[in-house]
C-alpha cells in the first residue's frame, strides 16, 4: 500500500467504530427522549389501569394473586385443574401491612377464618 490509498488499517477501523457507536448512540437518545414526550404510547400517555399487586405460591402449581384493575382488587387463584376467583370488587386498600392482617401460610388461613 502506498500512503494515500484507504484500506483497513488500524486507524480507519478505529475511526469507523467510533462513528458507529456514536451514530447508535444518537437513535437511542432520540428514542429514549421521544417516549419521554409521549411518541411512543401513540401519542398519549396514560396511567396504568391493571397491576398485580402481591403474589404468593401456595403449592407447587398454585399462585394467590391480587390483581388490581381501576382501583378495584381481585383475588385470583390460579395454576390448579381451574382458575378460580376467590374474591372480587375488593375495594383498593390504602392500610399499611401489618403482621396482624397478614396471614403466614394457607393452613393458617383456614384456621383462623
Amino acid at each position: 500500500m502506498s500512503g494515500g490509498e484507504p484500506g483497513f488499517g488500524v486507524e480507519n477501523i478505529l475511526r469507523f467504530v467510533g462513528a458507529l457507536l456514536f451514530v447508535l448512540s444518537l437513535i437511542g437518545l432520540s428514542g429514549w427522549g421521544l417516549r419521554l414526550l409521549g411518541w411512543g404510547s401513540g401519542g398519549r400517555i396514560r396511567p396504568r389501569r391493571l397491576a398485580v399487586v402481591e403474589s404468593v405460591a401456595i403449592d407447587a402449581r398454585r399462585r394467590l394473586i391480587l390483581a388490581r384493575r381501576d382501583n378495584i382488587e381481585y383475588l385470583l387463584l390460579i395454576g390448579g385443574a381451574q382458575d378460580l376467583v376467590v374474591e372480587s370488587r375488593i375495594q383498593g386498600a390504602e392500610d399499611e401491612v401489618t403482621p396482624s392482617n397478614v396471614y403466614s401460610s394457607p393452613s393458617s388461613a383456614l384456621i383462623r377464618g
